[in-house]
């Protein structure tokens, strides 16, 4: 056989996974390739490993992780104007205010049976149970009349696009009532009509500003939230009653101290003036401390403009003195360093392009607002109050923080998951520290990542020290039929220093087995993008996490470790996480920092936003 032959065949023999193994007389052989005779397996037979049987040649199986969705917004359907046909006494209408007992001519509430509005499920039968009721004076119209109530709530309506929302899913029309014509059959029809619009249109908006306009659930499999449910019950009669319908909308919105910051940032960015010119830095190559380069002017501009007022204070003199040269010089260095230090990159000094973005505002203000705009729906997906002591990881940050007593006490870098093995967004509790923990391989990993390997080597995990069982009873890796199905076989990695999660993991039981843990690859906290684990979270200082959520001391958390036991500890209190996913969030000052977005969500929740108006506007 020629050389050219003999590798063929050992490539071959290397894809199917028996490189290592003297090939039997019956194993398929590059003429039987030629000839073209179907590939036929080798596999182990667990009864006896010295036994080699066959089985038709199959691709590897796969588990393929959660996927995103096309945007299906939440039904709408007409108002059942059935409930309003019952007859009613004639001026059984309005307010019952002295207002209303003035005017002179009032609107037939029986009109309300020929008005059609759409409106979504919820809001639909809020509406059914309050015009339903004969009892249940109009909200909006004072006998003949557009009332100073509706006007307020119209222009209250017009403007939440100051809390993030869009004022077209909640715009009315005014009643189209023609003075000229006498007809009270069409002025009545019209006048309905709006009380009956605009009473969905308010309710629609106190749903939307407490839970959100979209259910996040439908976003992707990334989403995991029970949806907030709003009591519109009560909303109508609130509204009716109300000497400021104005107050009344604006306290149904959140009002926490992160959605606050939000709020004003966006105010800040759409009063800004649109002739603002941005500053640019256009670099080709990473700028390290020595290198020329003519945006070395630009890059002193900008952290002039978007640098901390502390930070300028302490480089004062530099900005001071510099005169426009092309050095990037060591003074220079040190003004980036604790720049890139105040937005928790690496502080080392060499410009790329992380570091550009934050010097040059981040984003445009149309982005920002964009950005704005996603997070405060986000947030409305959360508890408007997060509590006093809470974990909140924001996963395009890359970082955790801790508070406690309303307080940020610790916070640390993290790496969260690859684009691949994308991290959840959702909330839970921290129930338990584990010391010296095992690792429990999930099935995606065996059957995506090691599965090949063992096909190839059944001893494979066996060498590497983990421990495999089938229905829970130990077996040797060697024995396992890595042809057949791996549902009933588990594989762990014992505690050791070379362990996945290192020396602990901090747990809040959830269906997506993510949890916090420690690393043995330390390297990853120097990298500016952090996207690079299978979906856990991996804690900077994992030691000073845990002491947190124990309540305890690091000190102690080193002595359970040094126990080399594997322990697991219940948290005293069980402390809410929120495994969150914010491009834009305040920090512990209450300014908007703003972050690339790793995984492209803001997208998905754009067009859930687009989907969503249209659904609202479209007529069945």
């Amino acid at each position: 056989m020629t050389s050219f032959f003999k590798g063929a065949v050992s490539a071959l023999a290397l894809s199917c996974g028996f490189a290592a193994m003297a090939a039997p007389a019956h194993a398929y052989t590059l003429m039987d390739m030629i000839r073209g005779h179907r590939e036929r397996t080798p596999i182990i037979n667990p009864a006896n490993p010295g036994e080699f049987g066959e089985m038709p040649a199959m691709p590897l199986p796969k588990v393929s992780g959660p996927r995103y969705y096309t945007y299906k917004p939440d039904a709408m359907r007409y108002v059942n104007i059935a409930k309003f046909s019952e007859p009613t006494v004639t001026g059984a209408i309005a307010s019952a205010t002295s207002e209303a007992a003035m005017a002179p001519v009032v609107v037939e509430r029986q009109f309300l049976a020929e008005a059609k509005v759409r409106a979504d499920v919820n809001v639909a039968k809020a509406l059914e149970t309050y015009y339903g009721s004969s009892q249940n004076p109009f909200v909006w119209l004072t006998g003949a009349e557009v009332n100073d109530r509706a006007k307020a709530a119209m222009s209250f309506l017009s403007g939440v696009g100051s809390v993030g929302l869009d004022p077209a899913d909640y715009a009315v029309d005014p009643p189209a009532v023609d003075p000229a014509n006498p007809d009270p059959a069409a002025r009545d029809r019209a006048l309905t009509q709006f009380e009956l619009q605009l009473s969905s249109k308010v309710l629609a908006y106190v749903q939307d500003t407490v839970r959100g306009r979209i259910d996040p659930n439908k976003i992707s499999g990334y989403h995991d939230f029970r949806r907030k449910q709003v009591n519109l019950g009560p909303v109508l009669k609130l509204a009716r009653m109300s000497p400021d319908i104005g107050a009344y909308l604006t306290s149904r919105t959140p009002d926490g101290p992160q959605f606050a910051a939000l709020k004003e940032e966006l105010a800040k960015l759409k009063a800004e003036t649109a002739g603002d010119e941005p500053i640019t830095i256009s670099l080709d190559r990473l700028l390290r401390p020595g290198d020329s380069s003519p945006e070395v002017a630009n890059i002193v501009k900008a952290i002039g403009k978007h640098g901390s007022e502390a930070l300028k204070a302490q480089h004062a003199a530099t900005l001071a003195a510099y005169s426009g040269g092309f050095v990037y010089s060591p003074e220079l260095v040190s003004l980036v360093e604790d720049f890139q230090k105040e937005h928790n990159l690496k502080p080392d000094g060499v410009i790329g392009q992380a570091t550009v973005r934050i010097m040059t505002g981040g984003d445009s203000n149309a982005s920002k607002i964009e950005k704005l705009t996603v997070a405060m729906e986000q947030a409305r997906w959360l508890p408007e109050d997060l509590g006093s002591r809470y974990v909140f990881i924001n996963q395009p940050a890359f970082m955790v923080y801790y508070h406690n007593d309303n307080k940020e006490q610790l916070s640390m870098r993290v790496v969260v998951g690859q684009k691949s093995n994308q991290t959840y967004f959702f909330q839970d509790e921290i129930e338990t520290v584990e010391f010296n923990p095992f690792w429990g391989v999930p099935q995606s990993i065996i059957i995506n990542e090691m599965l090949p390997k063992l096909r190839a080597d059944p001893n494979y995990l066996d060498r590497l020290g983990y421990e495999v069982a089938i229905n829970g009873h130990a077996v040797p890796s060697s024995s396992v039929d890595w042809y057949g199905s791996t549902s009933n076989v588990s594989v762990r990695q014992p505690p050791s220093g070379d362990n996945a999660l290192g020396e602990l993991k901090i747990l809040f039981p959830n269906s997506h087995a993510i949890y916090m843990h420690d690393t043995p690859s330390k390297s990853f906290f120097k990298r500016d993008m952090r996207a690079l684990s299978h979906g856990c979270v991996r804690l900077a200082d994992p030691r000073a996490m845990a002491a947190a959520v124990l309540n305890t001391s690091v000190a102690d958390v080193a002595r359970q470790i040094a126990a080399g036991q594997n322990k697991a500890v219940s948290v005293p209190q069980k402390v809410p996480v929120y495994v969150s996913y914010f491009t834009a969030w305040p920090n512990k000052d209450g300014v908007v920092e703003y972050f690339d977005d790793v995984y492209g969500r803001d997208a998905y929740v754009e067009k859930a936003f687009e989907a969503t108006t249209k659904a609202r506007d479209a007529q069945i």
